[in-house]
């Protein structure tokens, strides 16, 4: 199984940012942690240590949805991009896009492209999103090697 760099774990934790109360993300769903969507009761509050063990949980699930749903070479950069979009927006998203279409048909800078359409949250684009999805498209461009 593939994982996630450091880089791209940590691209996630930036844009998702850390809450230990509960609160609406801009989409409406109650979220904690970072950006972890809370299924059932919803807790008061949580530790910085549980954030970490849900982020890992989540990342986790978005980075098999990417193997899954994803035929074609990635690299390191890419899938952390991917991991990142796919923790974002979850996995029936990436499975729609045409992101992935296209990236299956191994365009991949024309794939790159459609990280900027994925910006809005509640029906209006909001500037964290269009902040997140350029990051995503420079990394998934960025040939460097990581670790």
């Amino acid at each position: 199984m593939r994982h996630v760099s450091n880089r791209g774990l940590e691209l996630i934790k930036r844009f998702e940012g850390y809450s230990s109360k509960p609160y609406r993300c801009p989409a409406g769903y109650w979220t904690i942690g970072y950006g972890h969507l809370i299924r059932g009761e919803i807790p008061e509050s949580i530790t910085r240590a549980k954030a970490e063990k849900l982020l890992k949980a989540d990342v986790s699930d978005a980075e098999r949805a990417v193997v899954r749903l994803t035929k074609v070479p990635l690299t390191n950069n890419q899938f952390d991009a991917l991991v990142s979009f796919v923790y974002n927006l979850g996995s029936g998203a990436y499975q729609r896009s045409s992101l992935r279409s296209k990236l299956n048909r191994m365009e991949y800078d024309d794939a790159a492209n459609e990280f900027l359409r994925w910006c809005r949250a509640g029906g209006k684009v909001l500037k964290g999103l269009v902040l997140r999805r350029k990051a995503e498209r420079d990394l998934f461009l960025d040939n460097t090697a990581t670790q």
